[in-house]
């Protein structure tokens, strides 16, 4: 069971990146995707998630209009596109699946992040 992303890099403020959250071993579909970032000396934010079932997004307000998060069920890849970055989007972005199963089981799986620099 693995999440891996990809995608990071360095930008200029007003470029853009997609992200990618690849996942083998589970079928994606069936979880909750979260994409959180931690930027140095801060704590980690949850910047967006995408539910399981209907595909519900939800936001942080400081990348509300900049940033979406998308499912290719047929790739097992949940994606961040970002847009208009900013200096203060730079941080190291992870991604995150979790289910809780109708027999009480969780699962609970994050990936190793990737580094996103802002910078001119």
């Amino acid at each position: 069971v693995q999440l891996v992303e990809s995608g990071g890099g360095l930008v200029q403020p007003g470029g853009s990146l997609r992200l990618s959250c690849v996942a083998s071993g589970f079928t994606v579909s069936g979880y909750r995707v979260s994409w959180y970032r931690q930027a140095p000396g801060k704590g980690r934010e949850l910047v967006s998630a995408i539910i399981s079932t209907g595909g519900r997004t939800n936001y942080v307000d400081s990348v509300k209009g900049r940033v979406t998060i998308s499912r290719d069920n047929a790739k097992n890849t949940v994606y961040l596109q970002m847009n208009n970055l900013k200096p203060e989007d730079t941080a190291v972005y992870s991604c995150r699946a979790q289910a809780q199963w109708a027999d009480g089981t969780i699962e609970d799986y994050w990936g190793q992040g990737t580094q996103v620099t802002v910078s001119s």
